[in-house]
């Protein structure tokens, strides 16, 4: 094999991984000296010539020339009758510079350079492949599923890049099939052994952000701004936005009429239902955004600790909780506030659970707080089914607490 034909060989490997041909040749050039320095020892003599225009090389070994019977390195020197071979008029001490052809490198040395040729250019594709995506963490991928396994989905995007879908990093309802597309944003790059691992999400906040940007043109130009979006993931999100432009409603740009520009969002994340919030530096107002659809009577903010305590007529408690506690966990985590939901009932008609710690034990009266029943009478609103159902709790212990609660108001 011949320099020409080495580089050659080597050109369908440059097109198919869009190498440019300098670069090609400067990895040719360290490979050959890797080469060079396990072959003969040392590749400080050795010049490497590369021509990327022609797409060429010449390989010069430099030897100077010592008597007969003198040499001590054969490498570094050269005997001056073999020297007069290549030009009769050198004498002892000058230098020789004689051309090293490919093919008389031996097979052995010409199979480790293609070996070290093909490391290098994988190397150098790894991590040219590696940078692009780091660059594209948080942005938004379309891909095609390629496999399925039982804690990943691989995709491939259209340049053949392979990238990895984890089953925590997808909406709890996505159900996918060969050669199916899906959008999601890249969420994070590392290198696993020397391969670039990319992962993606479907899960991310930032992957809901994405999608406004997408199908919101007043959100892609920066006439209005994401805030803060908060999720869980395929059931429900709170999305806060602002408008810098005063003509322009926010909240009804992102939504659209009867919902027209949110829907594709929502579909795209299996119905996962979104609630668009006016953002404001108004925090009493922007609890109250939080928590709609509840109707708030009153609210006493502790800002040095960061909560607030909101107070509801009982029939909109349920409302400020949301389902499975769904919307006053993500309005907390919008607002940046530990929310706790009360009663808004006088006092001398209510009796709070707390008041029968001495009957009920303090797990249980907890059990009852976190589906925002925190009083007698918010409990006896509530027949056995309904608490049955929403209560972790045995029939038989929701029969006695709602014994020992009437007793007390019979009394």
């Amino acid at each position: 094999m011949d320099s020409l034909a080495l580089i050659e060989s080597f050109g369908d490997f440059k097109d198919e991984k869009n190498i440019d041909r300098i670069t090609l040749m400067a990895i040719l050039e360290e490979s050959l000296t890797s080469v060079l320095k396990k072959k003969f020892g040392s590749e400080d003599n050795f010049d490497i010539i590369v021509n990327p225009d022609k797409g060429d090389l010449q390989i010069w070994r430099n030897r100077i020339v010592v008597a007969d019977g003198e040499v001590e390195d054969e490498n570094a020197e050269i005997e001056i009758s073999q020297a007069r071979k290549i030009e009769p008029d050198f004498e002892v001490g000058e230098e020789v510079s004689e051309e090293v052809l490919i093919q008389n490198l031996g097979r052995r040395a010409i199979l480790a350079l293609r070996q070290n040729l093909i490391s290098k250019l994988t190397e150098h594709d790894n991590v040219q492949l590696f940078d692009k995506f780091k660059d594209l963490v948080g942005e938004m991928v379309s891909a095609e599923v390629h496999h399925i396994r039982n804690r990943h989905v691989i995709v491939m995007d259209d340049d053949g890049n392979e990238m990895i879908l984890p089953k925590e990093e997808q909406i709890p309802s996505d159900f996918y099939r060969k050669g199916d597309s899906i959008k999601a944003v890249v969420e994070d790059v590392k290198f696993r052994g020397n391969k670039p691992q990319i992962v993606i999400s479907r899960t991310s906040p930032k992957f809901l952000e994405r999608l406004f940007e997408q199908e919101i043109p007043e959100i892609f130009d920066g006439i209005i701004t994401i805030k803060k979006v908060v999720r869980i993931p395929g059931e429900k999100a709170k999305v806060a936005v602002e408008s810098y432009d005063d003509r322009i409603d926010p909240v009804g740009a992102c939504v659209g009429m009867k919902g027209s520009r949110i829907h594709s969002i929502v579909r795209e994340l299996q119905n996962e239902n979104i609630d668009v919030v006016n953002f404001t530096t108004n925090q009493q107002l922007y609890i109250t955004r939080a928590l709609n659809p509840a109707k708030i009577t009153r609210m006493d903010i502790n800002d040095e600790a960061k909560s607030v305590k909101v107070y509801l007529k009982p029939e909109e408690v349920s409302r400020a909780i949301g389902k499975s506690g769904y919307n006053i966990r993500l309005a907390s985590r919008l607002t940046e506030y530990d929310i706790d939901v009360f009663r808004d009932s006088p006092a001398e008609e209510d009796v709070e659970l707390s008041e029968f710690s001495d009957e009920i034990e303090p797990w249980i009266i907890a059990e009852f707080a976190k589906i925002g029943l925190d009083t007698a009478k918010s409990v006896l609103e509530h027949d056995l089914v309904d608490l049955v159902g929403r209560l972790d709790l045995e029939e038989e212990t929701i029969r006695e607490v709602i014994q020992i609660l009437r007793e007390e108001f019979d009394e």
